[in-house]
């Protein structure tokens, strides 16, 4: 017999504004608090959480700020689940290129850090597009884990 997970779902709709990040950041604190994360936890998954809406602005609604960002939350006995949905362009997760971290730091690109930081954040990011749903990115942290 296969075991259900139960999860504790909740979904907010933000319009796609960089103003809207700090709402976006609490409601996913509120979340990963009663999730039962650890401080270091609830750091990695606002970072991340942040890092990947900022991507939505930029890159999926090119700053127009027309657009909206469905973050939905699911508690489970021993994760946290966050799913972001936007409707704009599509995006590949595949075709990020890793970035170079050698050198010195003052000869690094600026930017090219976001995919590689998320990744190394969370313990799953997952990317999915389609026509229906627009890009779907879901990041996963698991209680008791470390960045």
């Amino acid at each position: 017999m296969r075991r259900v997970s139960r999860c504790s779902k909740r979904t907010a709709v933000f319009e796609g504004q960089y103003e809207n990040l700090e709402p976006i950041i609490e409601f996913v604190t509120q979340a990963a608090r009663e999730a039962g994360l650890d401080n270091s936890a609830v750091q990695a998954v606002q970072l991340a959480v942040d890092e990947a809406c900022a991507n939505i602005i930029e890159h999926a609604y090119a700053n127009s700020g027309i657009g909206d960002i469905e973050c939905t939350c699911c508690i489970e006995a021993d994760r946290l689940t966050i799913t972001l949905v936007d409707h704009g362009v599509p995006f590949d997760l595949d075709s990020v290129p890793r970035p170079c971290l050698a050198g010195k730091l003052e000869e690094r690109p600026e930017r090219g850090l976001g995919v590689y930081i998320m990744c190394q954040l969370m313990d799953e990011v997952r990317h999915e597009f389609s026509p229906q749903g627009g890009n779907i990115l879901t990041l996963v942290k698991r209680r008791g884990t470390q960045p």
